[in-house]
């Protein structure tokens, strides 16, 4: 039922058409084919993550080892696919530098890491050969570069991840890259972030209609959708004690959060307790209101999601693993960490749960806000 997110420390693009150029602070990242003039270029890009972060994440957040880590970007702008594009992530291997540079900056700006250099323009090549261990590359012989990455084949490892896309799926990045992370947790290999490219066989096209675009938000967007890695894990627990609450028996209810504050520091992590009661309460005979009795929502079938109340979209979408509703001896909650929301933005919460075989979900204008701390 947990969900917590980090954001880059450093991204950006490598472009065959012009090596020295750094692209550090552009708002897009981009791995894409294309021609202009009759000439075909390519680009990749690289997305790191602080260790420190990641190692802070897995020391005192996850429970056990049952946590999965994604990699999301979420795209800008994806046209002419092939009826399968496939993208693919790999572990960097080589220390780069950011820079400070825009796409087709005039003058170009050289100072960061680019298709031909590591950290500027004169500084340390991307190798072409006598690779590390377990390190590769592949590029066309007249654009050397492109980046350095581990390969999971020679390491034994699970380390090379994929994603699809037609013109049916969809077209923003959610990839499993639990893997990497483990082996970056670990030290079995250095985290110098992702490289993120077309598979071989579709870079370097010779006809201009087999070219493909693949453009996302960088850390640097003036949007809500910079690239995220994303720890999901299932803290779920139903343990209401002695408590003499009954469990809801009818979708026809009342839901709300009861201890809803409203506005929320973005390092805060909030625990939102559902207040729930039956719109027509049985016949009994009481002193007081039947509304004042709380109710359980039903074990291991209530979920909890997160959309922005701007856009519509989920933010933290239903899933019967990682947003199941927990409960203990005060009423039914769940968690939500506010560091994996942009701040100064209002978000909606929605409760779905399955009473009496009937699936409900409960969009009752919860909002709350997320403060810059």
């Amino acid at each position: 039922m947990a969900v917590y997110k980090i954001f880059p420390t450093q991204d950006a693009s490598l472009y065959t058409e012009s090596s020295s150029m750094n692209t550090g602070l552009d708002p897009i990242l981009e791995c894409s084919t294309y021609f202009k003039s009759g000439v075909s270029y390519t680009s990749r890009y690289l997305v790191q993550f602080s260790n420190t972060e990641i190692t802070n994440v897995l020391n005192t957040l996850v429970s056990g080892s049952n946590f999965k880590t994604y990699l999301r970007n979420f795209k800008s702008t994806i046209y002419n696919l092939n009826t399968t594009s496939i993208l693919y992530f790999y572990p960097a291997s080589g220390s780069w530098s950011m820079g400070t540079g825009k796409y087709l900056d005039y003058p170009l700006t050289t100072n960061g890491v680019s298709w031909l250099w590591l950290n500027y323009s004169g500084s340390t090549l991307w190798p072409t050969s006598s690779f590390g261990a377990y390190a590769t590359a592949s590029f066309d012989s007249s654009n050397p570069g492109g980046g350095v990455w581990f390969t999971g084949s020679s390491l034994g490892l699970n380390v090379v991840q994929t994603q699809s896309f037609n013109y049916t799926s969809p077209l923003d990045i959610t990839v499993d890259v639990t893997n990497t992370v483990l082996n970056w947790y670990s030290g079995s290999l250095p985290n110098n972030g992702f490289l993120v490219k077309q598979q071989s066989s579709d870079e370097f096209p010779t006809l201009e209609s087999a070219a493909t675009t693949f453009k996302y938000y960088s850390m640097d967007t003036n949007t809500i959708y910079p690239p995220q890695l994303e720890f999901r894990w299932n803290d779920y627990t139903f343990n209401t004690g002695s408590s003499a609450q009954t469990i809801l028996t009818t979708p026809e209810s009342f839901i709300s959060i009861y201890n809803n504050e409203g506005t929320y520091y973005s390092e805060s992590i909030a625990r939102f307790r559902i207040a729930a009661t039956p719109k027509y309460p049985a016949r009994v005979f009481i002193t007081s209101s039947l509304y004042n009795v709380n109710y359980y929502l039903p074990e291991s079938r209530s979920l909890y999601a997160v959309k922005d109340s701007t856009t519509n979209e989920f933010v933290i979408n239903f899933d019967s693993t990682y947003t199941r509703i927990s409960a203990d001896g005060t009423s039914s909650y769940f968690d939500v960490y506010m560091n994996g929301l942009e701040p100064e933005r209002y978000y909606t919460i929605l409760i779905q749960t399955v009473v009496d075989g009937v699936t409900k979900v409960f969009d009752e204008n919860i909002l709350f806000k997320v403060s810059q701390g």
